[in-house]
């Protein structure tokens, strides 16, 4: 007995759908695969100021991910492994570590390997290389800020000591008043210094004695001649 028109028909239409729907499950199971593109890196500056390489694994199957940091050394086929992390749980929003070198400097190459399961066992392309920019941690940049501050508090001392030389009124005039007060005793001294050399009352007495004293002698002369002359 050979099938109607109408069962060939509908076979036809259930074997495309099957096939069509076969398809579809098999283009949904490899778009959620874990897969190479779905890792990138890049050289970054860490919240602390550190240069990391910093990995981001946006699997959406979720496989745990072992991510291999290789330094390339400048010689043919050169590299040594620096750092190795591991991706627990990635998501398709983006999971990220932080792989750190052993030197930051511009023009640094690493590699990137990254082995997930037995669906993904491949280097991240292309390679990372350090940009020439420096990281540095944000706290000691506002360090020189306070720097300013802290030269311009000595001073202040300085300033309030220089008032503190200036004399006040008053002693300005106890100063003032101070010549007057050594310049009195300078009139007497004087005074004094010509009753020593004989201006005073001691030497008109002295004067007058030494006169006397003359006078007496200049008689007795006188007498003496006298008595002289009645002899002869």
């Amino acid at each position: 007995m050979f099938p109607s028109r109408h069962t060939a028909r509908a076979a036809r239409v259930i074997g495309t759908f099957g096939a069509a729907a076969a398809l579809s499950l098999g283009i949904a199971d490899t778009a959620s695969a874990c897969n190479i593109s779905d890792f990138s890196a890049a050289a970054v500056c860490d919240a602390g100021g550190t240069g990391v390489i910093r990995v981001t694994d946006r699997d959406g199957s979720g496989t745990p991910a072992t991510v291999k940091l290789y330094l390339q050394l400048n010689m043919p086929g050169g590299e040594r492994l620096v750092d190795t992390k591991t991706i627990e749980h990635p998501t398709a929003q983006g999971v990220s570590v932080d792989l750190t070198p052993p030197d930051w400097y511009p023009g640094g190459t690493y590699r990137v390997h990254v082995k997930a399961g037995d669906q993904v066992d491949d280097d991240i392309q292309p390679m990372t290389v350090i940009p020439d920019e420096t990281c540095a941690p944000s706290t000691p940049s506002s360090a020189p800020a306070t720097s300013p501050a802290q030269s311009s508090s000595p001073a202040t001392p300085s300033s309030a000591t220089t008032p503190a030389t200036t004399p006040s009124p008053a002693q300005s005039s106890s100063a003032a008043a101070a010549p007057g007060a050594s310049s009195a005793p300078t009139p007497a001294g004087g005074s004094a210094g010509l009753a020593e050399t004989g201006a005073g009352s001691g030497t008109t007495v002295i004067a007058g004695a030494a006169a006397a004293l003359v006078v007496t002698g200049g008689g007795m002369v006188v007498a003496l001649r006298r008595r002289a002359v009645r002899r002869y």
